[in-house]
């Protein structure tokens, strides 16, 4: 941690009379320690600070954190706006749900939510064009016998985004690429010259969006087709008052960045931990041996508790969306604290999915806390999605597409025996920001 910090900075501060962290860098801020040991920087601001202090998140500047519970609040608050998440990534957020509020958000909402529910997953059949897939990449996984899993759960998310979006095999390379273009946006300097990430992100955004445009123009024009493109925008013109070709381009695009790297992430800790606890490969394979195939309906699902209570713990305790920020609307009261208006918020996650406040043991993987619990789930069990308005409207795809990963995985597996084992170590090379990982190099054999 010592080295993430900025030892020139370690001047005590305050603003709105909260205190400021210090160790922040010139330009850059704290994001050093926040992309590389959020946790520890978390817990060291909490114990020198208490639970309110402001964080320097360079080129998004100051955001004031709070670890008090009644932050998870402020995403039902009515007096809390998301306009400050286009604001920091005006390239690719800008015009989408997660950065709208009020009647904007509503109309949108409203009109493309039945699509991503379950039975609109089912009608469209996504459950068995994702088990094809899914099957297809973890037997190649089986066949190879070791893989560097980050990568490879990353190339398996967009095969099936792309699958899910109707792209033509053949089209699928030039995807790929012009989707790490994409990428860049995320991190690219402010710098606009010829040849540098943010231009070359911008061009490729524009490409993906002209394809997307293309998608929006075949699905009005084919309206008796099937699928959830084809389903979101018959909602769209069935809604009285339909969106335009900007919104509906700019919320597809959500669906493809929302759903990759967050869920690879996902993806990948949850083969991490079956690699280094054998507990519970051996209780996945038992169930998935019980349950002969993998889901396709969400009505399926309550027969793999076990490949259940793995997502949501590996979401718990390896949330990929750690930080949520939020502007303060009018002036609130935050735990002990008067929050003035124009504030802008920064929620941790991260500090409450793995909050002794909230979990027993809450530094351990435990699928007991899943598998026995009596009570239905709370919103507070499943931060990671969000709650209130904002909640995330891709849940029951990624609760189901989890469900189906870990029970595939089992069945190929165990068709020839073999289980996972960690190749390298996990310590190193995790990051926590703008969405958390593990590390790029982690290898898994199947042996």
């Amino acid at each position: 941690m010592a080295m993430l910090l900025n030892p020139l900075n370690r001047r005590h501060r305050l603003r709105d009379d909260i205190p400021v962290m210090p160790g922040a860098f010139p330009l850059v801020g704290h994001l050093p320690a926040i992309v590389c040991d959020l946790p520890r920087l978390l817990q060291r601001a909490e114990r020198t600070l208490g639970s309110h202090f402001w964080l320097d998140f360079g080129p998004a500047g100051h955001l004031m954190t709070c670890v008090d519970l009644d932050a998870f609040a402020m995403l039902r608050s009515k007096d809390v706006s998301s306009a400050l998440i286009e604001e920091i990534a005006p390239e690719l957020l800008g015009g989408t749900l997660v950065a709208q509020d009020g009647a904007a958000h509503r109309q949108a909402r409203d009109a493309i939510k039945a699509a991503f529910l379950p039975k609109g997953l089912t009608q469209a059949g996504i459950g068995a064009l994702f088990a094809r897939v899914i099957r297809a990449r973890v037997q190649a996984w089986r066949d190879r016998g070791d893989v560097t899993i980050l990568p490879e759960t990353g190339d398996l998310m967009l095969k099936l985004i792309f699958s899910l979006m109707g792209i033509p095999a053949q089209d699928l390379p030039e995807w790929h690429r012009k989707y790490r273009q994409l990428l860049q946006l995320i991190v690219a300097p402010r710098v606009d010259l010829p040849g540098l990430p943010l231009q070359r992100g911008r061009a490729a955004r524009d490409w993906i969006d002209a394809r997307l445009r293309q998608f929006v123009r075949d699905a009005r024009a084919h309206a008796a087709r099937t699928g959830l493109i084809n389903d979101m925008v018959s909602a769209f013109d069935r809604s009285g008052d339909a969106l335009s070709d900007d919104v509906l381009v700019a919320n597809i695009r959500l669906l493809l960045l929302g759903g990759h790297e967050t869920t690879a992430s996902t993806m990948a800790w949850m083969v991490i931990e079956l690699a280094r606890q054998p507990v519970l490969w051996d209780a996945l394979v038992e169930e998935a041996q019980r349950v002969g195939s993998v889901p396709t309906r969400h009505t399926d699902l309550a027969q793999c508790p076990v490949a259940e209570a793995l997502f949501r713990e590996t979401l718990r305790m390896h949330p990929a969306t750690t930080l949520l920020p939020r502007r303060a609307l009018q002036e609130l009261q935050l735990g002990q604290r008067r929050i003035p208006a124009g504030t802008h918020l920064c929620i941790p996650l991260l500090h409450f999915s793995t909050s002794a406040l909230l979990h027993e043991a809450p530094d351990q993987f435990r699928l007991e806390r899943w598998l026995q619990r009596t009570e239905p789930i709370r919103p507070v069990d499943m931060l990671q999605f969000g709650t209130g308005p904002h909640v995330c409207i891709g849940y029951h795809l990624v609760w189901l597409e989890m469900v189906q990963f870990c029970i595939a995985l089992a069945l190929a597996m165990q068709k020839t025996g073999v289980r996972p084992r960690l190749l390298s170590g996990v310590e190193k090379g995790q990051r926590y920001y703008p969405t958390a990982h593990p590390s790029m190099t982690i290898r898994v054999e199947f042996s």
